[in-house]
């Protein structure tokens, strides 16, 4: 039997609709668990008259009864943390008996914006796009063994030399290269500290959370950030995020054995969007890209920036698919076609004059390729709201089987709206779910 665990995953550069995922899903999961990322990803979850921006704590806690866990591979911002706990809070949600924070995750601080914020805006670098929130500097500092955790955090006299420590450095090198103000290690001490008395009832060792959790016959379901075209090994490098985004990253992130991961969902656009710099070799420049953009509501749920709309990248699916060992496909916002005469789906690249599906692993390579397009007809009409499969448009279901067949993994899910209801469940993935949640 299949391990009851389940990773649902971003299969392209984020921004594909997984918050609605996990929230559909997570009623059939006892704990939801984050495992890479800080506030640079927003999740939203639109039910009823409620639209949420989730970006650090995980969306299962939206059903009563389900654990949040956010893993030891997720930067944890203490002040972002609680400002989000306090706006569910006030909405009823059980954060309090539900959520639980890694005493192994990373501790953004304030120098980490300071010295992202820099470096972007500094004169001559390379843009990379991000948001400005610290996620970067914070990594680095783990890789470089000289980060904060969370169960440094909980200790005062710890967290103060740190700081003092962690600014006299970051302070100087902000000045000296980027003629940064200096922060002021005192005040930073004083806020944090404050702030980890409000975080430390939310601590514990999550990574024996989770594994006893599934010790005694439980569920869990391992929530992505980003998306796997994002990621710091196998995404777009170097315009990617700075953690494993991919599936490998929720064992690492977590706690939990890779033995222990027993399927994993990808979800994709029926488009493709992407936000901040990069290549992206199936952008839309014509006006049928602003269509897109404007039917399916296309902003960052974090910055509010504008997303850049393509067609759907069969090659690039497939590699997403590949590298996440992918067995099933949701597929988001079929809805925002309705209205095409024809939808082009990239199924190969050009590069040099040479046909190809594999992806370069430069960005040299990627910047030279030339889309090679099947040309599927339009349905012209509404799928919105639609929950069965059978009633969608013959054309919509050829879409569908199309990007069946040429990813390599079977259609689980197809959203055709943002509410919790808009969603067709394919027979065949539904069975497996009820396996999961028996």
């Amino acid at each position: 039997m299949r391990a009851k665990t389940a990773v649902v995953l971003g299969a392209q550069w984020g921004d594909e609709g997984k918050g609605k995922i996990v929230d559909v899903l997570s009623e059939r999961f006892s704990a939801v668990a984050r495992y890479a990322g800080g506030h640079n990803a927003g999740h939203t979850v639109v039910h009823g008259e409620n639209r949420l921006v989730l970006q650090l704590i995980p969306c299962g806690v939206l059903r009563p009864g389900c654990k949040g866990v956010i893993g030891n591979g997720v930067v944890l911002d203490p002040i972002a943390f609680l400002k989000e706990v306090s706006r569910l809070r006030s909405m009823g949600v059980g954060v309090d008996e539900q959520l639980f924070v890694s005493n192994r995750a990373q501790v953004i601080l304030p120098y980490h914006r300071m010295i992202e914020l820099a470096a972007e805006s500094a004169p001559g670098r390379k843009k990379i796009g991000t948001t400005s929130r610290g996620i970067g500097p914070a990594y680095e500092d783990k890789m470089a063994r000289s980060g904060l955790r969370v169960v440094d955090l909980l200790r005062p006299d710890l967290l103060k030399t740190h700081i003092e420590a962690a600014c006299h450095e970051k302070n100087a090198i902000a000045r000296a290269l980027f003629k940064t103000d200096p922060l002021d290690p005192a005040k930073m001490y004083e806020e944090y500290a404050a702030a980890a008395e409000e975080v430390k009832p939310f601590v514990t060792d999550t990574g024996r959370l989770l594994n006893g959790i599934l010790a005694k016959g439980g569920s869990v379901m391992f929530e992505g950030a980003q998306g796997t075209m994002l990621d710091i090994d196998h995404g777009t490098y170097p315009f990617v995020t700075s953690s494993s985004a991919t599936a490998g990253g929720a064992a690492t992130g977590t706690g939990v054995g890779p033995t222990a991961i027993g399927t994993v969902i990808a979800v994709t656009k029926a488009y493709v969007t992407r936000v901040g710099e990069g290549p992206f070799p199936t952008e839309i420049h014509e006006a049928v890209g602003d269509h897109l953009r404007a039917r399916g509501n296309e902003y960052g749920a974090v910055t509010g920036r504008p997303r850049r709309c393509g067609w759907l990248d069969m090659p690039l699916l497939r590699y997403s698919n590949h590298v996440n060992g992918a067995e099933w496909l949701v597929v988001t916002k079929l809805d925002v076609l309705d209205e095409l005469d024809e939808i082009p789906i990239c199924t190969g690249y050009e590069i040099d004059g040479h046909i190809t599906d594999a992806i370069p692993a430069d960005v040299h390579g990627l910047q030279k390729i030339k889309p090679v397009y099947t040309r599927l007809k339009g349905w012209r009409a509404s799928t919105a709201g639609i929950t069965e499969f059978d009633r969608l448009p013959r054309e919509a279901q050829e879409y569908l089987h199309f990007q069946e067949r040429e990813s390599g993994a079977k259609i689980a899910v197809v959203s055709t709206g943002p509410d919790r209801d808009q969603t067709i469940l394919l027979p065949e993935f539904a069975a497996m779910l009820e396996q999961i949640h028996s």
